[in-house]
């Protein structure tokens, strides 16, 4: 006989394979902040910085995400809204660098900018790939779909700005990139804190 019921079997190799999928996530996002963001800075791209601290709020995210998966409902709602808490430091971060870089104007390396975002681009395609059959199976999958998606906008918003530079050769697409990455990154976390507390107060 089996030494569960058919329910419980089902959900053990559900959140299996919900932990499988975080592990490779989260071991390619943190591979990818540290790739990125030394692109960044020798590159000296406000936008790429904003890519690759969006790659550490991920893998901090997806490691929340592996610890929440075997959790009940009302832990998973905690998670989900620590990383909403996350996603919205990551977009203070950049826009401290935007600020930055009003008083101290660059030229970023637009070979450097157009390279790492598709390389970012093809990483975070096969994290989306991943994700795609967790989307809707609880808060805790679809706050980690929500933040997959937004990379993939991210990486290309980067490229099109490193275009941008080399047409213009000019910083300003840079920092245009950066700032709409800042409203993307605000967007995304107000979604995730709402759809978590919305989680909470159903649990109470």
């Amino acid at each position: 006989m089996s030494g569960c019921c058919d329910n419980d079997c089902s959900l053990d190799r559900l959140r299996e394979r919900q932990r499988g999928t975080l592990f490779l996530v989260l071991g390619i996002n943190a591979v990818m902040f540290f790739v990125i963001g030394a692109a960044a800075l020798y590159g000296n791209t406000t936008a790429l910085l904003a890519d690759s601290l969006d790659n550490l709020g991920d893998a901090l995210t997806y490691g929340l995400s592996i610890y929440a998966v075997s959790k009940g409902a009302s832990v998973k709602a905690k998670v989900a809204l620590f990383k909403g808490w996350l996603i919205l430091l990551a977009a203070f971060v950049v826009v401290a660098q935007i600020i930055y870089r009003f008083f101290v104007p660059s030229l970023p390396v637009f070979e450097i900018m157009g390279t790492f975002s598709l390389l970012g681009l093809i990483a975070n395609s096969i994290t989306l790939f991943a994700l795609w059959r967790h989307r809707k199976e609880d808060v805790n999958m679809s706050s980690v779909w929500e933040c997959s998606r937004n990379d993939i906008a991210t990486n290309i918003s980067v490229f099109i700005a490193a275009g941008a530079v080399w047409l213009t050769e000019s910083g300003w697409p840079d920092v245009v990139v950066a700032a709409a990455l800042v409203w993307l990154l605000i967007r995304s976390a107000m979604r995730v804190i709402s759809s978590a507390k919305a989680e909470l107060r159903a649990a109470e």
